[in-house]
């Protein structure tokens, strides 16, 4: 039987781990990362975070300017990191990039009494899309509403959606429990109480309506709610990992503020090594064809112990 975990002792997570596993990641350097580079995974550092944002902005463009009439194109895009949205909305007017073919789909959204959060809600994922991104585009720009897709708690309309276009590139984050979307790990239930459900398992997963990991309602009180967890809903809608193996491309970006050093360098381990494990989701990544890993390189860290 696997560990207990340190933090949630009915859920599984990255401390169920071996300890030889979790040591390993922790000595890791920034060379050590780049390293782990491999034929399906790439990692790239970027020395400011002006480059970052930047690149990351640029996966939208390159992503849209391939959508034609007789084959539409999208990306999948995150809230967490935001900073790039922006950006993306000046580069379409700047280069005047006509969208009518390109597609959006969100990630993942609140879910509040049964329902997605609506656009009125403080925390809704669709609100900061469309304020940070879509409401700066140029009206004669925009994609056609009908062409973004955000994910609801009936999901039939949001799946069906992924056979229209091809999605181009899916990117994400990092939260503290090694997720890409609310791809949290799941419980530590029947028929998996000595250990977590197989990859292959998880992989069948599709978008859906998923309970959060202790550690997810933390961080999401900490990084947009000033640590006010009674506002963070328990509940999400995820794109599921079967939408995510649709997608051409995954690429993670690492700031370094979702996620802390010990997580950046675990995950990077896991998939240059090919380990995948459902107590740390980021981890099935180690199957999927064409994953890349980008990091500021002032936000890699370092795991040596410190007193503060």
């Amino acid at each position: 039987m696997r560990p207990i975990s340190k933090v949630a002792p009915g859920w599984w997570d990255y401390t169920t781990l071996d300890r030889e596993i979790l040591d390993d990641a922790a000595r890791l350097t920034a060379d050590d990362l780049l390293a782990l580079s491999r034929p399906g995974f790439s990692v790239k550092f970027y020395d400011t975070i002006e480059d970052f944002y930047l690149a990351e902005a640029l996966e939208y463009i390159t992503s849209w300017r391939q959508a034609t009439p007789e084959r539409p194109a999208g990306i999948c895009g995150p809230i967490g990191p935001t900073e790039q949205l922006p950006l993306v909305a000046r580069l379409v007017n700047e280069l005047e990039i006509d969208l009518r073919h390109a597609h959006f789909w969100g990630m993942d959204e609140w879910v509040v009494d049964g329902k997605e959060a609506g656009l009125d809600f403080s925390l809704s994922f669709a609100r900061a899309d469309m304020e940070l991104c879509f409401n700066r585009i140029r009206p004669d720009l925009r994609m056609p509403l009908e062409n973004i897709h955000f994910p609801a708690a009936d999901t039939s309309e949001y799946i069906a959606s992924w056979s229209r276009a091809r999605c181009v590139v899916m990117q994400g984050g990092q939260g503290e429990v090694k997720h890409w979307a609310f791809n949290d790990p799941p419980k530590r239930e029947a028929p998996y109480t000595d250990n977590p459900p197989p990859p292959e398992v998880y992989r069948q997963l599709t978008t859906r309506v998923v309970d959060l990991h202790p550690i997810t309602l933390i961080q999401n009180a900490r990084t947009s709610g000033g640590g006010v967890v009674q506002n963070v809903p328990s509940q999400a809608i995820s794109v599921g990992p079967k939408e995510t193996w649709q997608a051409e491309k995954v690429s993670i970006w690492h700031a370094g503020t979702h996620d802390n050093p010990f997580g950046l360098r675990l995950t990077t381990l896991m998939i240059g090594k090919k380990i995948p494990d459902t107590a740390v989701p980021m981890s099935l990544l180690a199957d999927h064809p064409n994953v890349q890993f980008n990091f500021l390189r002032s936000g890699i860290g370092t795991c040596e112990a410190e007193m503060h």
